[in-house]
């Protein structure tokens, strides 16, 4: 007999599963564990002594991950033979997990305090990684030797077995403080513990601190300093919603172990007078943020702020180590009630693997995908040493470098497109549907091509207030009007104009009058509207083609009629959604085409996403789940194009 837990989880990574392989190993239990149709499968046999124990281990140290949406257990007959192993292909860039963010705040450990803590399935390996294969002769650990002790963890059973940057005080790395030119060191835990206080006191007398993290260097200082670039860290989990306003799966996902950034509303009127009424936020993920913000805890600080910076960036103290660092791009998560997806970023999605391979080389936004066996790898391109291929596609605007005799360029809409189809396999089926970053593009895919049905097309500027006062009769009054009452918005778009071409968003934030001029300033502006409807923005198609004059003197229209910015932002992506979702309803009786995808950054928009989810309910539509939705997703499609 067995005991089966069953976890389901929409994640094509393995760190979830090995970690469980891990509890098992260390109970010593006969088990089997795989994967099948979005859930991880755990089978332990039944008659174990420590059963019990295992379980309550898996439950009680299990770290939570935003892509785990459900369990189940029961028992079968078929009895597991042996002990389950993993193997760890590339490096992770989580939080740290439940045992690893123990051990380090433990006195006993010999990690207490030990920035650079982390286990074979957690925290931010990736930035230490320096190419395939992982081992640690490709990290920048491979000049620390690992001491006796690492060294039982890494042969052993648990969940350090076979983890490549294993470390401790006795074998890991110094850090160093500078402050006015003097230097403090820090090689044990009495050192650390003082190290990370000083750091904390610091920030709390309004100084700015630079810290090399395992992701990068961060530039840490108070709330009360934060610009439109920062992002918030929440500190304290028992105060997160005295200051922001969040639903059940917003606090779960900040706390997982991906730590995404999520895009959250305030509601604490100190944070909203530095930030505005939305923010970036996060939790902290890898060592060193977590030490720095347990002593800003203990000092009474509830939050931070951050933001992503250089080696040289101007601040007061730096927090540096001699180990080099690649970061990578933050992961943003949407989400809306039980609906999530990426939206944007490289942690958590790369490096990755998907089936099947092909015989291409894809190469976009610094990223690669290249054949390893049956499947495509996907990581940054430094990573990778050779390829022996027999075509290369690569991104337009990238394509000026030859990387093979045979190469072609690809778009970014028909590669995201391709990417949402390879993801879910719908290779050889009908699909259409819609990208949208900045410029939407509708798309068709006959099983063997994508094929742009109505291409991008790019704004320009250029003659804009001519071009808005001769659209219909009577239009030469509103741009008179525009002038007369709105003097300041007619002379920005007067500037405009001189640039030609611009951003369509960047002319909408303008008219509107925000001061973030581009689409994540609409964005903003339009998560303040409460109400429960819209009013309807002009998404005139003109000569099949989207009418961008019409869609801003609507706008204009408005804004001369008094209606507030906040509901103009709202309608806006409303509007948009409704035209989105006509075409495509349009394009699909068509075409016949069977199945729908959305892809394209500009849709993790809660406006703009709940229209079209709203829209397209008799008709769902399939979107990116391990890979996001935006650029990124380019060279994942590129290899299947």
């Amino acid at each position: 007999m067995a005991f089966v837990l069953e976890l389901k989880t929409s994640s094509s990574q393995d760190y979830i599963k090995n970690y469980i392989i891990s509890i098992i190993r260390e109970h010593g239990i006969k088990a089997s564990v795989h994967k099948e149709a979005g859930k991880i499968v755990c089978a332990l046999a039944s008659g174990h002594k420590d059963l019990q124990g295992c379980v309550d281990a898996i439950a009680r140290r299990l770290p939570a991950s935003c892509f785990l949406t459900g369990s189940a257990h029961y028992e079968t007959k078929e009895e597991p033979q042996s002990l389950p192993s993993y193997e760890i292909r590339y490096p992770l860039g989580l939080g740290l997990c439940p045992s690893c963010q123990k051990e380090i705040f433990d006195p006993s450990s010999r990690r207490y305090y030990y920035p650079f803590t982390s286990c074979s399935h957690c925290a931010g390996q990736y930035g230490f990684f320096t190419g395939f294969p992982y081992e640690r002769k490709n990290t920048s650990f491979k000049f620390f030797q690992a001491c006796g002790e690492c060294e039982s963890e890494i042969n052993g059973v648990g969940i350090r077995e076979a983890h490549r940057i294993n470390s401790c005080h006795k074998c890991g790395v110094p850090v160093r403080l500078v402050h006015k030119g003097k230097e403090r060191y820090a090689n044990d835990a009495g050192s650390f513990r003082t190290m990370f206080e000083v750091a904390a006191k610091a920030l709390l007398d309004d100084k700015r601190l630079l810290v090399k993290t395992a992701m990068g260097y961060r530039l840490f200082y108070k709330s009360e300093h934060a610009h439109k670039s920062s992002i918030l860290m929440m500190i304290n989990a028992k105060k997160i919603t005295e200051y922001l306003s969040l639903i059940d799966q917003e606090f779960n996902a900040l706390l997982c172990i991906e730590r995404p950034i999520l895009h959250m509303a305030l509601k604490e009127e100190g944070l909203k007078r530095a930030l505005g009424n939305t923010a970036d936020v996060k939790y902290p993920d890898e060592g060193f943020t977590v030490l720095l913000a347990k002593e800003l805890q203990t000092l009474g600080t509830d939050h931070i702020c951050y933001e992503e910076a250089l080696s040289d960036t101007p601040c007061d103290m730096v927090m540096d180590h001699d180990l080099e660092v690649t970061p990578q791009k933050e992961l943003r998560l949407f989400i809306d009630k039980d609906i999530r997806f990426i939206a944007e970023g490289e942690r958590v999605s790369f490096p990755s693997a998907l089936f099947p391979a092909t015989d291409t080389l894809s190469i976009a936004h610094e990223l690669i995908g290249i054949k390893e066996g049956d499947e495509m790898l996907f990581d940054k391109m430094e990573h990778f040493k050779s390829a022996h291929v027999s075509k290369a596609v690569v991104l337009e605007g990238e394509d000026k470098e030859r990387w093979h005799s045979e190469q072609t360029s690809m778009h970014q809409d028909e590669a995201s497109f391709m990417s949402v189809i390879a993801e879910h396999g719908l290779f050889g089926t009908s699909c259409v549907g819609t990208y949208f970053d900045e410029e939407a593009s509708f798309l068709y895919y006959d099983g063997k091509k994508v094929i742009r049905v109505v291409p991008p097309r790019d704004f320009n500027a250029a003659d804009l207030l001519e071009r808005m006062a001769a659209l219909r009769e009577g239009s030469e009054r509103l741009v008179n009007n525009l002038k007369a009452k709105l003097p300041a918005v007619y002379q920005k778009l007067e500037l405009l104009q001189e640039r030609g071409s611009i951003d369509l968003f960047e002319a909408t934030a303008v008219i509107l009058g925000l001061d973030e001029q581009n689409m994540r300033g609409v964005t903003k502006e339009a998560l303040k509207f409460i109400g429960k409807g819209g009013i309807q923005i002009d998404t005139h198609v003109k000569d099949n083609r989207f009418d961008h004059i019409a869609f801003l003197s609507s706008i204009v229209s408005y804004q001369l009629g008094g209606v507030e910015s906040v509901l103009l932002s709202y309608s806006i992506f409303e509007s948009l959604g409704d035209y989105f979702s006509e075409l495509i309803q349009e394009i699909k009786t068509k075409t016949k085409a069977k199945n729908v995808i959305l892809c394209g950054s500009h849709f993790a928009n809660l406006s703009l996403f709940s229209r079209m989810h709203r829209n397209l309910k008799q008709t769902p539509f399939f979107m990116n789940v391990n890979y996001p939705i935006g650029k990124e997703n380019a060279v994942v499609g590129g290899a299947y194009l």
